[in-house]
């Protein structure tokens, strides 16, 4: 049964590129698609991407500005934001557009969902504790985007188990073109392309991916290979170092930030996510329904996507040889690359779509 159109409020304090920054972007094109309005909501912080890719698509952000860490009054200047939109509903990503989202949503009377996408910096300090705990109070749903998230938060903010479900990220499945990226790169056809996309952040353990690879070299493992990282950020110049003074820079590319990312999904063989610690990511995701085989860590929600031997490996975050060992593995039989790639494909088409992503959180909308 056809739902009726709602105005969607779709609201975050930063502009990425990032995990959360291009959830609420894939959300927000599959309500446009469904027949909803979308309303987003931004508070700047110095970063333009999200900004971008919004008014592109024809949705120019409301600007919402706090003029200090504590601000109430900012909630009457959101209220009046929202109001003048006329919004049905208000969805509010991450800790600061939750705490303000849930008081304006209060003050106008509707409906309001939180999504938090990770829990490990946002629960550090006391105040955030207590102001998330307020929020979620007087919100309709609390949304964390995979199991660890939820089981975290509930223990930090002893708020209950059955006070926050998980929604599963899902993206959309977008087709790439291998020849693009190979040209660039000047990838042959023997040679086993190893992915990595997110910041160059240290939670993102890339340098962890390249001592790896280094090791590989040093074991003689025969197999020609590249190593290419989609991301930008503080890392660059020491992922840069750490591969000339390795020997392997010739073999490794760091990409800056890309739009093409399904064409460098289609060019790859393996998609690497050696992080310490994640949510669910969406990368692991692209990475599934594009058919590569996931070399991933063994944290947070990544195994709830990924189970070990079955449709991809998981090896123990921040430690080189076992990334290593499971990376020597799929580089070297291509059979297994193959059974482990079907296998997470199919996983990422039954559990990880977008539809069904946005079919739960229609539910919640009303």
């Amino acid at each position: 049964m056809a739902r009726s159109p709602l105005k969607v409020a779709q609201m975050l304090e930063s502009g990425g590129p990032g995990g959360a920054e291009t959830v609420l972007l894939q959300l927000s094109d599959e309500l446009t698609r469904r027949g909803h309005t979308v309303v987003p909501v931004r508070m700047p912080d110095g970063e333009t991407w999200l900004d971008d890719q919004l008014e592109s698509r024809g949705l120019p952000p409301r600007r919402f500005f706090l003029n200090r860490s504590v601000d109430p009054r900012a909630v009457g200047r959101l209220a009046a934001i929202l109001e003048s939109a006329g919004v049905d509903v208000v969805h509010s990503h991450e800790f600061t557009m939750a705490v303000y989202g849930a008081a304006a949503a209060r003050r106008l009377g509707v409906p309001h969902v939180i999504t938090m996408h990770g829990s490990q910096t946002v629960l550090t300090r006391f105040r955030r504790r207590v102001a998330l705990r307020w929020a979620f109070r007087r919100s309709r749903a609390v949304v964390a985007v995979s199991e660890a998230t939820r089981e975290d938060m509930t223990e930090r903010l002893g708020t209950g188990v059955g006070s926050l479900e998980v929604i599963p990220n899902g993206v959309p499945v977008r087709p790439g073109d291998a020849a693009g990226p190979r040209a660039e790169f000047g990838i042959s056809n023997d040679e086993v392309v190893i992915l990595a996309v997110g910041n160059l952040s240290e939670r993102k353990g890339h340098i962890i991916l390249l001592k790896a690879v280094s090791l590989l070299e040093e074991r003689g493992i025969g197999v020609p290979w590249r190593v290419v990282i989609a991301g930008r950020g503080e890392q660059h110049d020491a992922l840069a170092a750490f591969a000339d003074e390795s020997g392997i820079a010739d073999r490794v590319h760091l990409a800056g930030h890309r739009d093409d990312v399904p064409d460098l999904q289609a060019a790859a063989h393996v998609l690497c996510m050696p992080s310490l610690w994640e949510g669910l990511p969406l990368a692991v995701l692209e990475g599934m329904h594009a058919g590569n085989c996931i070399v991933a860590s063994h944290t947070s929600g990544i195994p709830e996507a990924i189970t070990d031997g079955e449709n991809g490996l998981l090896v123990e975050p921040g430690k080189v040889e076992p990334l290593a060992d499971a990376l020597g593995k799929v580089l070297s039989d291509d059979g297994l690359r193959r059974r482990l790639s079907a296998a997470a494909l199919a996983t990422a088409r039954q559990r990880f779509s977008i539809e069904r992503m946005t079919d739960r959180y229609e539910a919640l909308y009303g």
